[in-house]
């Protein structure tokens, strides 16, 4: 198995594994050390450049670096990076398709006792409505640091989610891991759980829990919000006849919404949303907030169970 690590700290390490590409260059927004990435300047001090608490103009630069042949990977919290710079983002770098990877720490109510201000809920929302955004959320170590390798590789705009959190590792470095494929962790033919970034340890749990009880489960990690394994999902629909979501984010725009437009279209069938319902964050450690959030493993056992009828 990979190591026990915070995403945003898979995501430093290997920076520096990729680093040795002169065309990288990391921007910050006086955050390297909660980021990770003062592990990359202290490795190459001249490609990493601190922007200060101005978290648009580091968006506005990254984009200007980008069409010089740079690419750009610029790096704040989630609320910072997505929110503050959103205009920039979505003007400055997706519209022109620049080379910049958005990778934002520090996101979801596990952010603890930062509280609302700080718990970014509702990234993937913003960021699902740019046209052409590319959009990740690794849920361990070893998906990190092949997120990073895939977006690195990958020419246009990406927006990378990460976590404050240490999680447990899910995959070892043998995972298959492609931009718009989900990861089949568990096939089943009861019911399909398909989460995301730290939720998929979480649905891991309520697998083992699910399976004592007789209920026959299939769990998906849909690493990539967008573009979304379309397939897998249609294959799902039509397979287990319902669908339980479980995201690290707001209900409304997110991992819930996204899987909901797949199954209107193509493959209609019953989907139960575990994540945060519509509200604010409060401050509290991150497993306080987990569980008064409802999106614990016995919260995804819940709604299993109710979608099963059991």
């Amino acid at each position: 198995m990979g190591k026990k690590l915070a995403t945003r700290q898979a995501y430093g390490e290997t920076l520096v594994e990729i680093g040795e590409d002169k065309r990288i260059i990391v921007l910050d927004a006086d955050l390297s050390k909660s980021t990770n990435t003062d592990k990359f300047k202290k490795v190459f001090p001249e490609r990493h450049f601190n922007m200060g608490i101005a978290e648009s103009n580091m968006m506005s630069v990254a984009a200007g670096l980008a069409t010089t042949g740079k690419i750009v990977f610029a790096s704040s919290f989630a609320m910072f990076a997505s929110a503050r710079a959103l205009e920039q983002i979505r003007n400055s770098i997706a519209y022109p398709r620049l080379n910049v990877k958005v990778c934002a720490s520090h996101a979801g109510i596990t952010v603890g006792e930062d509280g609302a201000s700080h718990q970014c809920i509702e990234d993937i929302a913003f960021m699902r409505a740019i046209p052409g955004m590319i959009i990740l959320n690794p849920c361990d170590d070893d998906t990190t640091r092949k997120a990073i390798k895939a977006v690195y590789e990958y020419n246009g705009p990406c927006y990378v989610r990460l976590g404050r959190l240490t999680v447990d590792p899910v995959y070892d470095e043998s995972v298959d891991f492609e931009i718009g494929k989900s990861i089949l962790i568990k096939d089943g033919k009861d019911v399909t759980v398909i989460a995301t970034g730290i939720m998929v340890q979480e649905a891991v749990k309520a697998e083992k829990i699910l399976q004592k009880e007789g209920i026959s489960v299939r769990l998906i990690d849909m690493h990539t919000i967008k573009p979304i394994d379309k397939e897998a999902i249609i294959k799902a629909s039509n397979d287990t006849g319902k669908i339980v979501t479980c995201e690290e984010h707001n209900i409304i725009g997110g991992l819930g919404s996204a899987v909901s437009e797949v199954v209107c279209e193509n493959a209609p069938c019953m989907v139960k949303k575990v994540g945060i319902k519509d509200k604010f964050g409060k401050s509290g450690t991150p497993a306080e907030l987990m569980k008064k959030y409802e999106i614990t493993a016995d919260d995804i056992v819940k709604s299993v169970k109710e979608i099963c009828g059991r």
